[in-house]
């Protein structure tokens, strides 16, 4: 989805011609004083987590595919100034570097370096606190080429609970003794709700 309080010039969704969950990228011009800037969103291909390794192989191939033909699209939409953001999928220790052409930048890789940018991370997230696997994970990215803007912040949001929210999440589990005998039942946890399973990004940019 895209919002803006800004004059909007045009908008357009262009559908992944590798996507198998119908996946597609959606892209609008918007008019800041004589600068135009090409904002694009998607969510790249997602994963199934308990998929073979050659699944996860496919998956990752499409996602680097949908990447490079987003910054190709948006690139050739009429404008120097271009933002891309959305959740990636992107996890650079499966699919390596995110592909960048030259002149774009990774806002979060820039402007804090060395941070984590975990917007996935089940550890913080006290939503998926318990029964769930430790994973940390940076999906959500803003990948920006801006030559006529300087990139001056970006913060993470969503990570507070919900004032009065909660739901039950309940595991089931199975246990074998060394004597032989088998165990089963289930855990519950009482846990707060959070806006997503997925923290939020805010990018600030400023004319320069």
């Amino acid at each position: 989805m895209q919002m803006s309080k800004l004059p909007v010039d045009c908008f357009r969704g262009v559908p992944f011609s590798n996507s198998a969950m119908g996946r597609e990228l959606s892209m609008a011009n918007v008019s800041i004083g004589r600068v135009t800037l090409v904002l694009g969103t998607s969510h790249l291909e997602s994963p199934r987590r308990e998929a073979p390794w050659w699944d996860h192989d496919m998956s990752r191939n499409k996602r680097a595919a949908q990447a490079k033909e987003s910054l190709m699209l948006l690139g050739g939409r009429g404008s120097r100034n271009v933002i891309f953001c959305g959740d990636m999928n992107w996890d650079d220790k499966i699919g390596g570097a995110f592909p960048l052409p030259d002149g774009w930048v990774d806002a979060w890789a820039q402007l804090k370096p060395g941070e984590g940018g975990w917007t996935y991370d089940t550890v913080a997230n006290a939503m998926m606190s318990k029964g769930y696997k430790k994973l940390q994970l940076r999906l959500d990215r803003f990948v920006c080429k801006l030559p006529d803007f300087e990139v001056q912040g970006i913060e993470m949001v969503g990570k507070e609970p919900m004032p009065g929210a909660s739901y039950e999440k309940v595991k089931e589990f199975s246990h074998k003794s060394k004597s032989g005998k088998k165990f089963s039942g289930t855990w519950e946890w009482m846990l707060p709700v959070l806006p997503s399973d997925h923290f939020g990004l805010v990018l600030t940019i400023a004319p320069r």
